[in-house]
């Protein structure tokens, strides 16, 4: 059995990928919020929006933590083709969830929906990632700490899209983020647990890309993507806001002599 390293650069990776489950979690609740209190393109847009940065957020958690990812006696590649399609999934699956909170007329129905397609869009996110994995050995999993970590990742996507129905303060939608990057990351270590490789040493070259090959650019790329939306997004006056802006340019009728 490879002994299994999550963590081979200290704390740097965790902590970095627990951030960028936040900021990603930050955004896409701030969005949510926004679309609920829009009509028609706005909310399409708002929600679409949201979906690709609870996706791209978590993708990048995934593979941020990924970095710090090691097994003695192999080297590590990924196959490039599969890992994007886990972005996909990530996005498509949680847009889904999302989609379903903003246009649901039962909300009790809609949260339940939404929370299970999300979560189990995160789920699969990530074991779709983890099969992307090339090395010398085999990879198998436990069960019970699998079935473990999706019961995690539903919870937390439940948890997060009940805060977006229910919580309007920014801070308050803070206070949220840092909950569900944190239940994220728990499910990505939690079906880090379920792992283990025995290794099958081997001089015969991996197929796919190295981390940093592949895997460090577009991780870089998508936490700017991220930051730079957010920027948006905080720019961006609300529903409410432009409303009490229209009001006050509203020219004032004349009083009659």
């Amino acid at each position: 059995m490879g002994h299994l390293d999550h963590a081979t650069f200290g704390w740097l990776t965790p902590v970095l990928s627990y951030v960028m489950a936040c900021v990603g979690a930050a955004l896409g609740l701030q969005c949510t919020v926004r679309a609920l209190g829009a009509t028609g393109r706005s909310r399409r847009n708002w929600l679409l929006t949201a979906a690709s940065a609870i996706g791209t957020g978590i993708w990048t958690m995934h593979f941020v933590a990924m970095l710090g990812f090691g097994v003695s006696g192999t080297q590590i590649r990924y196959d490039v083709p599969l890992t994007l399609l886990s972005l996909l999934v990530a996005m498509a699956v949680v847009g889904a969830g999302v989609f379903a909170v903003g246009y649901g007329s039962d909300r009790g129905r809609s949260l339940a929906l939404g929370g299970l397609t999300t979560g189990l869009g995160v789920a699969s996110m990530h074991y779709l990632g983890m099969a992307a994995l090339r090395l010398h050995g085999d990879v198998g999993y436990d069960p019970a700490v699998v079935a473990l970590s999706v019961v995690i990742a539903v919870v937390a996507a439940t948890a997060a899209l009940w805060a977006a129905l229910n919580i309007k303060s920014t801070l308050a939608v803070a206070v949220a983020s840092l909950v569900m990057g944190g239940a994220v990351s728990s499910m990505h270590y939690t079906g880090m647990l379920a792992v283990s490789v025995r290794v099958a040493p081997s001089g015969a070259a991996l197929p796919g890309a190295t981390t940093m090959q592949f895997i460090f650019p577009l991780a870089v790329g998508l936490g700017s993507y991220l930051f730079l939306t957010s920027a948006f997004v905080a720019l961006s006056p609300s529903a409410g806001e432009r409303a009490a802006s229209a009001s006050a340019q509203r020219p004032v009728g004349r009083t009659p002599p």
